[in-house]
């Protein structure tokens, strides 16, 4: 399916997960500022603090004009991430939604595009169910000779529904233990998560193994770092700031305004 002349080769993919993971379990809390197609790859991956990309399965959904939640054809969203991937040298992890019903041939796929890690939902499946689809993930990358770096996402909170916030954090730590133990490298539990609620996660998963998501009310990345966090990725916030300027700048324009000096020309493929 490549549309791309020199795909990354699999000892390249390789390379790239195995800094993945060193980057994953570094003292340093990992910042990713999600991306959503080549040329936002390229303005993040110029940032002299960004060590890897990470996509937004929304921002790309939402670019090629589907809602979120695996409405995109698996095809199409692998196509985006391939250019994501030709427009850097550096680690790519990808976010895979639930797995595209088949996690193990979807990760399958994105090796093949150069990607050497992934988010993959449980959308609260059961969760023998959902280690299984973890485990799965993990074991296609074993199967392409890379030791893929599974983000495996548990819904626990965002889709915790009325139970108790207590009830849904023993649930996220319970699937996160679970995830781990299928392989993954860190849990993602994304909401807006206090200090005592990162502190929990972190003390019931493991030092470096929970992911969060930064949100407006969510603590700062040097906040969940000093808590023991390993990663913080910003989803679809990214291009919710980006839209949101370019409707700024839309309106001054019709209000006879004009472009405002200092503006960078960052498209420059």
């Amino acid at each position: 399916m490549s549309t791309i002349e020199h795909p990354r080769p699999r000892t390249r993919v390789a390379t790239d997960a195995q800094t993945l993971a060193e980057l994953y379990l570094s003292a340093e809390i990992l910042r990713v500022v999600n991306v959503w197609d080549a040329v936002s790859a390229r303005v993040v991956a110029e940032l002299p603090g960004t060590r890897a990309i990470a996509t937004a399965g929304h921002g790309i959904a939402a670019a090629h004009g589907y809602p979120d939640g695996e409405r995109i054809p698996l095809e199409l969203m692998l196509a985006a991430v391939e250019r994501i991937v030709a427009a850097t040298e550096l680690p790519v992890t990808a976010d895979l939604d639930g797995g595209f019903g088949d996690a193990a041939d979807t990760v399958r796929r994105a090796i093949d595009v150069g990607v050497c890690g992934a988010n993959i939902e449980d959308r609260l499946r059961p969760l023998d169910e959902s280690a299984a689809v973890m485990r799965a993930a993990v074991q296609a990358g074993e199967r392409e000779g890379v030791p893929f770096v599974l983000n495996a996402r548990t819904d626990a909170i965002v889709r915790g529904g009325g139970r108790h916030r207590r009830e849904s954090l023993a649930d996220a730590i319970e699937r996160g233990r679970a995830y781990l133990d299928a392989g993954a490298q860190c849990v993602f539990v994304p909401g807006v998560l206090d200090a005592d609620e990162a502190r929990s996660l972190v003390e019931g998963i493991g030092e470096r193994r929970v992911s969060v998501i930064g949100l407006p009310g969510a603590l700062t990345a040097t906040e969940y770092e000093a808590l023991g966090v390993a990663r913080i990725s910003y989803g679809p916030m990214p291009q919710n700031v980006a839209l949101t300027a370019l409707k700024r700048l839309g309106e001054s324009l019709q209000a006879d305004g004009s472009i405002p000096g200092g503006t960078e020309q960052l498209n420059d493929f």
